[in-house]
């Protein structure tokens, strides 16, 4: 019975998750933890798998409606692993009392500009040559949801946006989540990416963060195979279900049902630091 919650479990939070383009690791270790009464370690260790099986369930879907850019992803993800490594190495060292002050903060300050950004708007002037974004030929184009036609769209300031994602992969790895949810804003506000290309991008690169964190989790014993196991087929079946809805809401719903989830996980975090949480319990 065990087996088959934690499959549930895995399939709720990928599909929204998935949803969101932010993978599950964000839902899963709270889960774990509150409701399964699972040490800290074991469940950011089957977070860590989860991510990894929330990406790859649902990149197939993203990659088939041409929502993904993977040239940016592929250089965007040069800086998140490098965070990511970094941050392995700080676990322990950095309190995580400021880490959740921190990452509470920083999802609150996210919310705010997504919705500032509610109407969408995609630049289709002419990019400048020299540009970072231009000389990497990271420009493309999306789908119109009406019409089906591409509509070409603008990438820009990529030296903020490297810097970001940096830090997001540096947060994630110390937290044991995924960094979509850092990601997501990130692009949004820095490279002004229509949301759906930054959601699909994002679930694209969150496998390959966590998949630099992973060995380190392996090698000290945190990932547990039993555990892991029913994780990740829940996972993979959950992100598929969880990328055909996003391809089908609308961009200026999304914005907002993303800033919601922002805001709730800002109330969890500060709460956590006082030892409140959202769920207590055992299943």
């Amino acid at each position: 019975m065990e087996t088959l919650w934690l499959f549930v479990a895995a399939f709720g939070a990928s599909a929204l998750g998935g949803t969101l383009g932010m993978a599950s690791g964000i839902f899963i270790v709270p889960i774990l933890t509150q409701l399964f009464g699972m040490n800290l370690h074991a469940a950011i260790g089957a977070s860590i798998v989860s991510v990894i099986a929330c990406s790859c369930g649902s990149a197939m879907r993203f990659l088939k409606v041409q929502l993904t850019n993977i040239r940016l992803a592929v250089v965007l993800e040069i800086a998140t692993t490098l965070g990511a490594l970094v941050g392995v190495m700080l676990i322990g060292v950095v309190s995580t009392t400021l880490l959740y002050v921190l990452f509470a903060v920083i999802l609150a300050v996210s919310a705010l500009q997504m919705l500032g950004r509610r109407r969408e708007f995609v630049d289709v002037s002419t990019p400048v040559m020299k540009s970072w974004a231009s000389v990497l030929r990271l420009h493309a184009s999306v789908p119109d949801a009406v019409t089906g036609l591409p509509v070409p769209y603008r990438v820009g300031r990529i030296p903020l946006g490297m810097c970001l994602m940096f830090g997001a992969g540096l947060i994630s790895a110390l937290l044991g989540i995924g960094s979509g949810v850092l990601k997501i804003p990130a692009m949004d506000t820095a490279l002004r990416l229509p949301i759906k290309v930054s959601s699909a991008t994002s679930n694209f690169m969150i496998g390959v963060t966590a998949a630099a964190s992973a060995g380190a989790y392996f090698v000290r014993g945190d990932i547990d195979i039993t555990l892991a196991g029913p994780i990740a087929l829940g996972s993979v079946v959950g992100a598929r279900v969880g990328a055909h809805l996003l391809t089908g809401l609308p961009a200026d719903k999304l914005r907002v049902f993303f800033a919601i989830v922002l805001a709730l996980l800002a109330i969890q975090m500060l709460m956590s630091t006082v030892d409140v949480h959202l769920f207590s319990g055992t299943i």
